[in-house]
C-alpha cells in the first residue's frame, strides 16, 4: 500500500503547494510534517521561514491523487511516483536561489512553476 499525505484542512485560506512537487497542505501541516515527497531535500519540519521560501499560496487548480498506479492524471502531471495526496497543478512562485544550488548539487532538476513531479528522479544534464 502506498502512502498517503496528511489531508489538507476545509479552510483553503490557509493552504499552500510545494514549490519542488506541488503537494498541497496548511503551512502548519508542512511546519510539523514536512513535505511527503521533498523533506530530505527542503527540510521544512519545524521551520516557519524555511515552509513560507518552499511552499506558496498562488496556485492553479488541486488534483486529488488516490491511485498513482492506474491514474493518467497522475502520469501526466509527472507526480506518480509521489505519495497519494492534493496536489496543484501549477504553482507560482520560485525557491530560494540557495535551494536551488542545493538542489543542483544533488542533481535534481527544478523547473520554476511546473511542478517537479519527478522531483527526486529527474538528474540535471
Amino acid at each position: 500500500m502506498s502512502r498517503i499525505a496528511s489531508l489538507p484542512p476545509n479552510d483553503k485560506k490557509q493552504l499552500r503547494a510545494c514549490m519542488l512537487c506541488c503537494l498541497i497542505k496548511s503551512a502548519a501541516q508542512f511546519k510539523s510534517e514536512g513535505c511527503d515527497n521533498c523533506e530530505e531535500f527542503l527540510e521544512m519540519r519545524g521551520s516557519t521561514d524555511r515552509v513560507l521560501e518552499c511552499t506558496t499560496n498562488k496556485y492553479d487548480g488541486m488534483i486529488a491523487m488516490m491511485n498513482n498506479e492506474q491514474s493518467w492524471v497522475a502520469r501526466w502531471q509527472r507526480i506518480e511516483e509521489k505519495v497519494r495526496g492534493v496536489y496543484a497543478v501549477r504553482v507560482f512562485g520560485r525557491l530560494p536561489v540557495d535551494v536551488e544550488d542545493e538542489l543542483e548539487r544533488k542533481g535534481i532538476s527544478y523547473r520554476p512553476g511546473q511542478g517537479n513531479g519527478a522531483a527526486a528522479s529527474t538528474a540535471v544534464e
